[in-house]
Order: C-alpha cells, then sequence, then structure tokens
C-alpha cells in the first residue's frame, strides 16, 4: 500500500511532523484540517528538515495539499534569501529550483522564476506573497 493510499491518523507533534506524517497527510488533508494546525505552521514546517519532502509534493500534480507545499516553498525561498542564505544552504536551495526549472509544470517553473527574480532583486519582496500565499494564489511571475 502506498502512502497515498493510506489513511492519515494524525501528527505525533505537528510543530515538528517526520518527513512520512507530513507526506502522509498531503495526501490526505481533509483527516486533519490546516484550520486545526498551531499559529504558523507554515513557517514552522518551510524548513531543511522538511523542504525535499514540500518540494516532492509540489512537483506531484495529483497531491491534494500540492498548492500548501508550493506555499511553504515560497517561505524556504524568501528566508533562505533575505537571511543571505544564514538560514537555509544556497547549495540545496539552487538544487531545487534547477529541478524545478527542468522537470516541472508551469506552476513549480513559476516558482522557479520567482526565486531567481528574488535572489537577484531582492527589495522585490514582500511578506504577503512570498509567506502568506499571495503568489501560490495569484500564479504570476515576477
Amino acid at each position: 500500500m502506498s502512502v497515498q493510499e493510506s489513511t492519515f491518523h494524525g501528527f505525533a507533534n505537528p510543530v515538528d511532523p517526520s518527513p512520512a506524517e507530513l507526506r502522509s497527510w498531503a495526501y490526505n488533508p481533509d483527516s486533519v484540517p490546516l484550520t486545526s494546525m498551531p499559529p504558523d505552521w507554515d513557517l514552522l514546517v518551510s524548513g531543511d528538515r522538511l523542504v525535499m519532502t514540500l518540494f516532492d509534493l509540489a512537483m506531484d500534480p495529483t497531491c491534494p495539499a500540492r498548492r500548501f507545499a508550493l506555499h511553504c516553498l515560497y517561505i524556504y525561498a524568501a528566508d533562505g534569501i533575505r537571511t543571505n542564505f544564514r538560514a537555509h544552504p544556497r547549495r540545496r536551495f539552487r538544487k531545487l529550483v534547477d529541478q524545478a526549472e527542468r522537470n516541472g509544470d508551469e506552476m513549480m517553473r513559476t516558482w522557479a522564476h520567482n526565486s531567481r527574480v528574488l535572489l537577484t532583486r531582492p527589495e522585490l519582496f514582500v511578506y504577503r506573497e512570498w509567506c502568506e500565499g499571495g503568489l501560490v494564489r495569484e500564479g504570476r511571475r515576477l
């Protein structure tokens, strides 16, 4: 049975979910609604420990929580760029952007494009767009 087919029964610790828990939840997001998560849960899970899982989920057009995962990638990118990569490794960020450009669909290529634009023009950072989901909802390129 794949993770996508299994039922998700909740997080052992929602503030620090494991990659397997996050993946299982992403394919069954109605089992634990986002509204029941801790405040700023998106910010909590958008770190290095879960970024590869979030990236895989965002790359999967069949993932029901894909937009949430993409939103977290925007947070990750902005956090890395705005801290001059003290928060996240530049190399990992660049690998994700390169992979999204090579293998991603339009949503992922837009994230990669926007991330590269912010990298060259950090003054374009707007909290609402990068950390509150504006760019995901609008699906636009900078």
